[in-house]
């Protein structure tokens, strides 16, 4: 097997743990597109409380996400996924059962307590080799886009047919598929500990949060889940309103995305090729700006708001997918996991900050209250976009040093520096490995095989 392939048990764990997410964030996701409709039933249904319902999992999301990750190193990542998996289920079944609103805002935020996205990285970590991991990870991230291009058709299709209701104990089937799926198709690996490309580092989090582009990038994840579920606070009534019977608002989403992936694309392509990606990063939030002024003051027409999808989700999109990749260069050699726990903590706090701000939002001030807060916030996105550099074209590197003695490790990552193509060089003593962040470009991948030859022939 070629060592620019996917092995076969690197194929099977992808597409394996790229199920299981996907599944779970299909059941988090089916809601967002319908929950505005079918609060109403509950007796103490405010758009409020709504708000708080729709975002709830993002809180629980938020504080349960990096203790979870490292105690997948602690006690196996299976036993977190598979708990994390039932707890999503639990959560499912209880806003089932719920004969109130706030009966929802429990089983949501119970689902979010199963927190298994840092688990199931670093199992993909653990499964696949250095020079593959990351399109194992490009994989999983791949099903999380479609899980949610999914939900928002299919939630208003099935919700016509099984009510709210139903969708929650959909969601609660889906979780125990999900299980079945990581029992027998992933393959079974020893948990290696302290994976820094998957997992966060304790001693590291402090550091991190002091690293102002970081920042930027969490602050604008922030920004950007707090706005998409605001939207979906109101977007749902916009289209009720214009007697868009619910499951015909799978008509709207679906080529929207559609049109929104085919503009959002090139983008992509010119930003990696010209490393201009701050110049698309502004513009993507101008898009956002423009959706949020469109639905917000020429919402009654049902052409402006297709085409204010098409902007929003062009924009969103792009950021979607150019956050995390950004993350990934800007981030220490050697701290990926660290810098993606505070990334994601900060997106699923988004999450229920806008729907619970939303809520409130919609409640006192109506839809202009929405869209004016979220221009606000936006605006100032923008603004602070303007302290944003474009990363380097670098690429993470992994050189396993166990063996070595420590004078000897010393002196191979003195001479590392050395190397061309060689910017930052960090090395792990708990797991005995050296990170390497690299210029993919000048890179020389022979000095480096060489020297590592040479330092142990010297042991």
């Amino acid at each position: 097997m070629s060592q620019q392939q996917l092995n076969r048990t690197e194929k099977r764990a992808a597409f394996a743990l790229a199920s299981v997410f996907g599944i779970r964030m299909l059941g988090l996701f089916l809601i967002m597109p319908v929950m505005a409709i079918y609060a109403h039933q509950y007796p103490d249904y405010t758009p409020a409380l709504m708000g708080v319902a729709l975002g709830a999992y993002g809180l629980t999301q938020a504080l349960f996400q990096i203790p979870l990750g490292m105690l997948s190193d602690r006690i196996g990542r299976r036993p977190i996924i598979v708990g994390g998996l039932l707890v999503f289920a639990l959560g499912s079944v209880i806003a089932a059962q719920a004969d109130s609103l706030m009966g929802v805002v429990i089983g949501r935020a119970v689902q979010g307590i199963g927190a298994i996205a840092a688990a199931i990285l670093a199992m993909a970590a653990d499964v696949s080799r250095d020079n593959q991991r990351s399109k194992v990870m490009a994989i999983i991230g791949m099903c999380i886009g479609l899980a949610f291009a999914l939900a928002l058709i299919v939630g208003p299709l099935l919700g016509d047919r099984i009510g709210l209701q139903g969708l929650f104990w959909f969601t609660a089937a889906s979780a125990l598929v999900g299980i079945g799926v990581l029992l027998v198709a992933v393959p079974r690996t020893l948990t290696k500990s302290a994976r820094r490309e998957a997992l966060p580092v304790a001693t590291e989090l402090k550091h991190l949060l002091g690293h102002r582009q970081l920042w930027l990038l969490n602050g604008g994840v922030f920004v950007l889940h707090a706005v998409l579920t605001s939207w979906f606070i109101s977007l749902p009534t916009l289209l009720a309103s214009h007697d868009v019977r619910t499951e015909y608002h799978a008509l709207f989403y679906l080529p929207t995305l559609v049109l929104s992936i085919a503009l959002m694309v090139p983008m992509i392509i010119h930003g990696a090729k010209t490393n201009q990606h701050v110049i698309w990063f502004r513009l993507s939030i101008l898009l956002l700006m423009v959706g949020a002024t469109l639905i917000t003051w020429w919402g009654a027409s049902l052409t402006i708001i297709a085409i204010a999808l098409v902007v929003f989700f062009t924009g969103f999109n792009f950021l979607e997918a150019t956050l995390p990749s950004m993350l990934t260069r800007i981030a220490p050699a050697g701290s990926k996991g660290s810098a993606s726990g505070i990334y994601s903590t900060c997106q699923f706090s988004g999450a229920f900050v806008g729907g619970a701000l939303g809520g409130w939002l919609l409640q006192s001030y109506q839809l202009q209250g929405i869209g004016i807060a979220s221009l606000v916030i936006l605006a100032l996105w923008f603004v602070l976009s303007r302290l944003m550099q474009n990363p380097k074209a670098v690429t993470n590197v992994v050189i396993s040093l166990k063996g070595l003695e420590q004078q000897t490790l010393d002196q191979f990552n003195d001479a590392l520096l050395g190397i061309s193509g060689v910017e930052e060089v960090r090395f792990a003593s708990d797991d005995q490995v050296t990170y390497l962040k690299v210029d993919k470009k000048q890179y020389d991948e022979h000095a480096v095989e060489a020297l590592i030859e040479r330092h142990k022939s010297a042991q």
